[in-house]
This record gives C-alpha cells, sequence and structure tokens, in this order.
C-alpha cells in the first residue's frame, strides 16, 4: 500500500508533530509499506525538495503562503493528485491539508486529530465549516488518548468513527551508555526538571511560584526556550526565587537524559487543551521518572497517571504543584513505587511498535474494504 503522510513540516524541522510523523512513517516502511510524506519547505526554502530519508520519500513543496503558523502550497493538490495514493493520511489541525482532502475527495482519507483550535479564535470561524467537513468524510479519526476524545466538542458528532492509538515514543533508555558520553549540570542538591518550549499553555507560572513553598536548597531547573521566557524571569524575581531557578536554554538529547536520571521529578504544569499529549511528559514517565502535570481534560492524565506515576493536579495551583514536589523530595520510598510504574506503563502503552502496529492495522482494514 501506497501512503501519503501530510503536514505543513517534517525531519530535520524540530516539533512533537513533526517528530511522530517521522517515527510512524519509519516504522511503517518497515512493516513493507510505501510511504510518501508531502510538506512545505520551512522558511528559507534550503532542504531538498525530494529526497529518500531512511527509506521514506520526502517531498517538500514551496511554502507560498505562511499566515498564523499554517503553510500552503500551490503545488499541494497537484501533487497529492499526481501520487494518487491508496490512503491519504493528515495530521490536524492544518488548514491546508483540509483543502486538499476537500479538492480530492476520491482519495481514502485518514485523519490524526492532535488538538482543538484553542488560541486563534478569529480564525476557527473562518476554519469550521472546513474542519467539520474534514471530520466528516473521514474514513477513520485518530485520537492519542479516550479523554482528549470524550472532552473535544469538534468530535461528539463523529466518534462512531475515531480510533485511540496513543502516540509512542522510541525508549529513551536503550541506548544510554554505561559512562556518560557528555557532561550535564551538577546541583548542589535536589532538582525538578521541566523540559520543553516556553509557551502560553506550558503553565510555567505555576511552577515558578511553587519554589516559594519548596525549600531550599531545591532547585527548578528548565531546559528549553520560548516566547514566554522574559515574563517568566520577571515573575521568578518578583517571587524571590530567581536564585533557585537554573535556565539552560536548549540542550542536547543526550544531556537531557542526565538530567532525567537525576531529578526528583518532572514538572509539567500546562493548564490548557493546546497541550493535547505532552510528548516530553511520555519522555520523563518512559525513563521512569515521577511526574507533576495538571487536569486539563487530554493526554497528560492518561500519561501521568495519578497517584501510580506521580501526581496529577488541578490547573494553576501552585500550592498543589509546591505540595506534590514536596512529598516527592521527602518519601524517596514513595518516589521509587512512583518511578517502577512511570516505567512499566510506558512498555506496556507507549511504545513505538505498539503504535505503528495499531495504525498498520487502520490501513489494512480500510485496504480490505470495498474499493473506492
Amino acid at each position: 500500500m501506497h501512503i501519503v503522510h501530510l503536514y505543513k513540516d517534517y525531519a530535520p524541522v524540530l516539533g512533537g508533530i513533526e517528530g511522530h510523523v517521522q517515527t510512524l512513517a519509519q516504522g511503517l516502511i518497515r512493516l513493507g509499506f510505501t510511504i510518501t510524506v508531502v510538506v512545505c519547505q520551512p522558511r528559507g526554502g534550503v532542504l531538498a525538495s525530494d529526497e529518500m530519508m531512511h527509506g521514506v520519500r520526502v517531498m517538500r513543496l514551496p511554502r507560498h503562503i505562511d499566515v498564523a503558523s499554517n503553510a500552503w502550497s500551490f503545488a499541494l493538490v497537484r501533487t497529492i493528485a499526481k501520487l494518487n495514493p491508496d490512503i491519504l493520511h493528515l495530521q490536524m489541525p492544518w488548514p491546508a491539508g483540509d483543502l486538499v482532502a476537500l479538492l480530492l475527495p476520491h482519495i481514502p482519507l485518514i485523519v490524526s486529530y492532535q488538538s482543538d483550535v484553542i488560541r486563534q479564535r478569529g480564525l476557527l470561524h473562518l476554519y469550521a465549516p472546513l474542519l467539520r467537513w474534514t471530520l466528516a468524510h473521514a474514513k477513520a479519526i485518530c485520537v492519542s488518548s479516550k479523554q482528549y476524545a470524550d472532552t473535544s466538542p469538534w468530535l461528539q458528532d463523529v466518534l462512531a468513527r475515531v480510533q485511540v492509538i496513543p502516540l509512542g515514543i522510541a525508549d529513551p533508555l536503550a541506548d544510554l551508555p554505561a559512562t556518560p558520553t557528555v557532561d550535564a549540570p551538577v546541583f548542589d542538591g535536589p532538582f525538578v526538571l521541566w523540559v520543553g518550549r516556553m509557551r502560553y499553555y506550558k503553565g510555567l507560572h505555576t511552577a515558578i511560584r511553587a519554589m516559594v513553598e519548596v525549600p531550599a536548597p531545591v532547585r527548578l531547573v528548565m531546559v528549553g526556550s520560548g516566547p514566554a521566557e522574559a515574563s517568566l524571569r520577571t515573575l521568578a524575581a518578583e517571587c524571590g526565587v530567581a536564585d533557585r531557578i537554573v535556565w539552560l536554554g536548549d540542550c542536547s538529547n543526550a544531556v537531557v537524559a542526565l538530567l532525567r536520571q537525576n531529578a526528583v521529578c518532572f514538572v509539567f504544569p500546562s493548564h490548557l487543551r493546546s497541550e493535547a499529549y505532552g510528548l516530553a511528559l511520555l519522555e520523563a514517565i518512559a525513563a521512569g521518572v515521577p511526574a507533576i502535570s495538571c487536569e486539563i481534560g487530554t493526554a497528560t492524565s492518561v500519561i501521568n497517571v495519578h497517584e501510580s506515576t506521580g501526581f496529577v493536579i488541578a490547573p494553576n495551583d501552585s500550592h498543589a504543584c509546591a505540595l506534590a514536589i514536596n512529598r516527592l523530595i521527602a518519601e524517596p520510598e514513595l518516589r521509587a513505587v512512583y518511578s517502577q510504574n512511570a516505567r512499566a506503563h510506558y512498555l506496556a502503552q507507549y511504545t513505538t511498535p505498539r503504535m505503528v502496529e495499531h495504525v498498520a492495522a487502520l490501513y489494512r482494514s480500510l485496504d480490505s474494504a470495498p474499493s473506492r
């Protein structure tokens, strides 16, 4: 079967969905599928327009329009029509992909519904009719958790075609060297870890305010950067905890792996539904790091199970966050139990082979259905 995966970007462009599509595409190649990924050139257009990457054909089309993080190429429809795949697999939300599906309705469509549109309310009014059409015409709608499907207003009319397939990740402990090959920062005391992109929905104000109630010498170590960083630094100074927050910026995967090994826990206080999944949270759970996350009606509370792999607290509750941190510091036995549970939870539910096999089974079920 020839499957075309459609999204705005692909590796080496960094991003949660971009990484997911790459993992899925390469896994499907190993199962004998023919996979083409069609995306737009990143800004600057410096990558190959058509190349093979680990057995996956990657076609990057000229990026003609880019509005509110929505890229569009005038070559999209023509390219997909010429490829004429057995299945078109679209990552949503991406309005350009919806337009392709609308203009090529004869190609069987599967969508991965990654998130509701949360922030861009004005554009949502324009996008809503197209979004509804896509969901109504898709043969299947993949979501990363039942919890997200149950709480998304856009999916309530199409639940009969929704399939829950959690996003899988490579085992973060599989290739750890016996002796570290890089140097990671060393701290004089326990520390709490956060990794990600500093954006409006990450809830880092909760973690910073929690540090007021977490006694020294415990530190909050933050890996990453982003548009919210300046305001977060200001907040840390206002709260009087700036000296106990470490801003590491962007770090290599090897450094992050070492930090996870040494952290007391992983804090993930995202407070809005824009955080539909939480790959950084899953990576911590997979590595056996107890976590603290917020109940926002998305997959985060399925990945981190309350009082099993860590604690799930109310969003924006810095006091609850501090209590959870302090308890994990004070109770090493509890921390060890949550660590074991976290690792087992990952192995049972979130490995890459499990995800790839489920998607492959979905493709095969459509292929065995009556021809289009």
